[in-house]
């Protein structure tokens, strides 16, 4: 979504109908823009697959080089940074040496998050299997390179730059490593014997050739530079616990339906962007990709919105995952702790308020697209539909089992107390749309969502809580959308009261229970979207926000659209909406934020939890449960 804080000063068509050969081209186009030596880009969006340790992730290209990595959090500063400049603000590449001569194909070793990239050439073919351990101790990118047939001469290179790709370390050699040391950080980067590393432009660098059998592993330890030698592990151990962590959290998926590989690569990608130590779940691993190529729409996705790790819990609820929701809803308790009337859209992954947004001048941005942005102004809006999102989080995870601790009762009865006084107020919205306040259809539904939930929460628990003016809030919210948010002429529910205006927010009127789905009104609706939000086969968020600059389809909407159709009964047309959207995933199944029919490129930050959660949403829908 929109990330945000659109009022801040300087914030100023052809379908995919047939999803691209996953092996790749021979030569893949990232790999021949990225050939030039002196002007290094990065790749498209959707060359890029995803590892992570729960805590952080990295990003790696079709052509074997990570090009963002954050540590020792998501929200840290990056030591690599070349995705929003080139190589010169920090990347790590292990590739053939003609690379251009070799077929790239790639996919994640089944129910994990282990990335094993094959590179097949003239002499020999070659796998890189990249992957982060889950932590117990100090954070590690562990890429093992193992021979497939023939003989592969390889070339790495190594390009620390800490602090965004503006510090550059100082390296030394030490007893089997590289070690690279700038301010508060250092990295130790540790080859086996054989392996001929030397620095070179600013870089490590490293020639080795591999034969079929051999594996030569790469381990990148990251720990604070006061701190003595980077504890030594055993690669192959470490990728044997690894896929077996991953694998045995996979086991508990209970979706059964006809899209099941889909629906497990999103909730096991919603499982990578949630930060362990606390139960945080950020929006997307990535900051500043744009909306919009060469445009200003490029904000900070590294932080926990309440409305996006709350779609996320109800995802991964829904998926059969349980923990993670009990983790939220403590790390949920301890972050908006205090005055209800405080409550923001957006905290730290530890909880942290502030979160000052900067501009990072010495980044060129994604293709040229600025400014870059770190930390996030969105921290000051009202967005009333936040309440529902949490209230029916806490309703969804009653219903799962989790026992309705005193606690978390004593914070609802909060929120809606603050609720019941301030429904009526406009707000910045869903979408946090650039201008004044309004008063956003979707803002009251939500409204009407926390306070349904918290009558059936209050019933079912026998908790005390003033249950008769909660049932004349859910009727006062109801009956003022009606009476201010239809349009009869237009023949649908509109973004805002008084406007004409279409926003695909509003399909949440018959997927929360406002209405149910047969409702005429509903109906039109969903038409309605279909047919004028449209934008190259799939949906626009919206008609209009006020910001400079043209921006592609919105993922999450095109599944609320596919969500939707299958409610009001058009089954056929859901699927295949659905199928349609599923294809917009890249080679290893990620979804950004946005899709541009007409360059047949993803846009926005990536991988997009709020992509990935409507996606499952719309899957179980479609599946009957």
């Amino acid at each position: 979504m929109d990330k945000r804080h659109k009022d801040h000063p300087t914030g100023t068509t052809a379908s995919a109908s047939a999803r691209r050969d996953p092996r790749g081209p021979p030569v893949p186009p990232a790999v021949r823009r990225r050939g030039a030596e002196n002007g290094r880009m990065a790749g498209r969006i959707e060359d890029y697959a995803l590892v992570g340790d729960l805590q952080t992730a990295a990003l790696v290209a079709r052509d074997g080089s990570v090009d963002w990595l954050c540590l020792p959090r998501f929200d840290s500063p990056s030591c690599f940074a070349a995705l929003l400049g080139d190589r010169r603000h920090g990347h790590w590449r292990l590739a053939p040496d003609a690379a251009e001569s070799y077929q790239v194909s790639r996919d994640y070793r089944d129910g994990t998050l282990v990335l094993e990239s094959r590179w097949a050439g003239p002499d020999g073919s070659v796998q890189v299997t990249d992957f982060m351990p889950q932590r117990d101790g100090d954070p590690r990118l562990i890429r093992l390179v193992t021979g497939l047939d023939g003989t592969v001469p390889m070339t790495g290179e190594l390009r620390l730059r800490f602090n965004y790709g503006r510090s550059v370390p100082w390296v030394r050699r030490t007893d089997h490593h590289r070690v690279a040391v700038a301010g508060p950080d250092s990295a130790w980067l540790r080859v086996p014997d054989g392996v001929h590393t030397y620095g070179q432009d600013g870089a490590t660098r490293s020639d080795f050739t591999v034969r079929a059998g051999d594996c030569v592993p790469f381990v990148l330890t990251w720990q604070p530079s006061h701190r003595g030698a980077a504890y030594r592990v055993d690669p192959q151990r470490e990728l044997r616990q690894t896929t077996e962590d991953w694998q045995r959290w996979a086991d508990g998926c209970r979706y059964r339906g006809p899209w099941r590989d889909a629906v497990l690569r999103s909730l096991i990608t919603l499982k990578a962007l949630a930060y362990a130590p606390t139960g945080g779940i950020v929006a997307a691993a990535t900051a500043a990709l744009p909306e919009a190529l060469g445009g200003e729409r490029n904000w900070d996705y590294r932080y926990c919105w309440l409305r996006d790790s709350s779609m996320t819990l109800s995802a991964l609820l829904r998926g059969g995952f349980r923990e993670e929701a009990a983790a939220w809803r403590r790390w949920l308790l301890r972050a908006i702790a205090g005055d209800p009337g405080d409550l923001q859209a957006v905290y730290g992954v530890a909880g942290e308020r502030g979160l000052p947004e900067t501009e990072a001048g010495w980044l060129p941005g994604y293709e040229g697209s600025g400014p870059v942005r770190f930390g996030n102004a969105a921290v000051g809006q009202l967005q009333l539909d936040v309440y529902g999102e949490v209230v029916d989080t806490l309703y969804l995870a009653y219903a799962a089992g989790l026992p309705m601790e005193r606690q978390v009762w004593g914070l609802l009865r909060s929120l809606m107390d603050y609720l019941e006084r301030h429904w009526r107020e406009p707000d910045e919205g869903l979408w946090e749309v650039r201008g004044r306040r309004r008063q956003f259809v979707h803002s009251k539904v939500m409204s009407w969502v926390a306070a349904d939930r918290a009558v059936r929460l209050a019933e079912a628990t026998g908790l005390p809580a003033p249950v008769r003016r909660w049932r004349e809030l859910r009727s006062a919210v109801h009956a003022d959308v009606l009476a201010h948010g239809y349009d009869e002429r237009l023949g649908a529910f509109v973004q805002h009261y008084g406007g004409r205006e279409l926003d695909a927010a509003v399909l949440f009127v018959a997927k929360t229970g406002f209405l149910p789905p047969d409702d005429p009104r509903v109906v039109r609706t969903v038409l309605a979207v279909r047919d004028r939000l449209d934008h190259g086969g799939f949906v626009r968020r919206y008609q209009q926000d006020g910001l400079p600059g043209a921006e592609g389809a919105f993922v999450a909407c095109s599944f609320w659209l596919a969500d939707a159709l299958a409610e009001i009964g058009r089954r056929a047309e859901a699927e295949e909406l659905f199928d349609r959207t599923v294809r917009l995933g890249n080679d290893v199944g990620l979804l950004s934020e946005e899709w541009d029919p007409l360059t047949e490129r993803q846009l926005g930050n990536t991988p997009q939890a709020f992509s990935h959660v409507a996606l499952v949403n719309a899957a179980f829908t479609l599946a009957g449960a």
